[in-house]
């Protein structure tokens, strides 16, 4: 039986506990979160404070805001718990190489969040690309749109910080980087016109791989639509399911949407149509998996299937579109300015 504490009481922190609940072989010590207005479950354990636990504690589940994940993580990993950290790993890149040179001095086992690698349809897409079923990749096409409620955004960290680059496109950049390996050159635009907050709310990145693939991203938290991850799979019990792609993958043989997981093929050239064909998937609930994956990699029984040194990569990829929307629309505000 594995002793498990959560970190943040939000709406992550709340699918953590429960899954923890769960599990057959999770114990749910408590959910930590010094916001009292959010010890919400008369049934649950409630701290204020990690440093205040006494009970015995084998791993941890991260899911406070992105700014804290550094402190939080070092914390537990000097008392000897193992992490699951949710995603961005941590805010800055400095952070997670400190992050990371603690794990190794303490040895603790730890796993990232990036809870969309547990999809099996995900697993099978990416066996599928590796095995040429479309022949060799060529392009990728991403869309994540939705409008969050205001609500969202009132009287906490994302007012200011709630960029939905950190927040949901660093899912979708880890996402091709599990299928499509290693990025090496990013391009990127953003908005903020509709709420005109001081985030960006919209835009669209380029992205380059080493393989020769690129792939095109257009996110916004302010526009309603049918197309996204979370929307397309069903995986978020808070977003409502249209079961409508939001993946688009060519090759040089054809073609796959995800995650209906239609291929289309048959066609040599422009003058034949391809042929749809649906490949089984198997549907699975992602953050189960993740648990159940975490408790082997507490065991030692597996390797983290995405490392706190792999999801410094996908951080990365993620800063860099932020300061390149950030750079363009301070360029933008001096020439209105001018």
């Amino acid at each position: 039986m594995k002793h498990i504490v959560v970190v943040g009481a939000g709406l992550i922190g709340a699918r953590h506990a429960q899954s923890v609940q769960n599990h057959p072989q999770c114990h749910l010590v408590g959910v930590v979160d010094p916001n009292r207005d959010l010890h919400l479950d008369p049934k649950m354990t409630y701290y204020t404070d990690m440093k205040v636990i006494t009970d015995h504690v084998d791993g941890v589940i991260i899911a406070s805001p992105t700014h804290l994940h550094a402190d939080h993580g070092q914390f537990a990993a000097k008392n000897g718990w193992d992490i699951l950290i949710e995603k961005p790993v941590t805010e800055t890149l400095e952070q997670a190489e400190a992050l990371n040179e603690v794990i190794a001095q303490t040895g603790v086992a730890s796993l990232v969040g990036h809870h969309r690698r547990y999809h099996k349809s995900l697993q099978h897409l990416k066996h599928l690309i590796e095995h040429g079923e479309i022949g060799d990749p060529v392009t990728a096409t991403v869309i994540w749109a939705m409008r969050k409620p205001d609500a969202y955004f009132e009287r906490n960290w994302r007012s200011t910080g709630g960029s939905p680059v950190m927040i949901n496109l660093v899912h979708d950049i880890d996402v091709l980087r599990f299928i499509f390996g290693d990025i090496c050159n990013v391009r990127a635009l953003g908005s903020a016109h509709i709420r005109n907050a001081d985030r960006v709310e919209s835009g669209a990145a380029l992205l380059a791989f080493d393989s020769g693939l690129t792939a095109a991203i257009s996110f916004a938290d302010t526009a309603s639509s049918p197309w996204g991850f979370e929307a397309g799979t069903g995986e978020n019990p808070n977003i409502a399911t249209t079961d409508q792609d939001m993946m688009w993958i060519t090759g040089t043989k054809g073609g796959i949407s995800f995650p209906s997981m239609t291929k289309w093929g048959g066609a040599t050239d422009w003058s034949k149509a391809p042929i749809p064909q649906a490949l089984p998937c198997q549907i699975t609930a992602p953050l189960n998996e993740q648990l159940i994956h975490f408790v082997d990699v507490m065991e030692r029984k597996a390797n983290p299937l995405i490392s706190v040194f792999d999801a410094t990569k996908t951080l990365d990829i993620t800063l860099q579109i932020e300061a390149l929307i950030a750079q363009e629309q301070k360029e933008n505000r001096i020439v209105k300015g001018g």
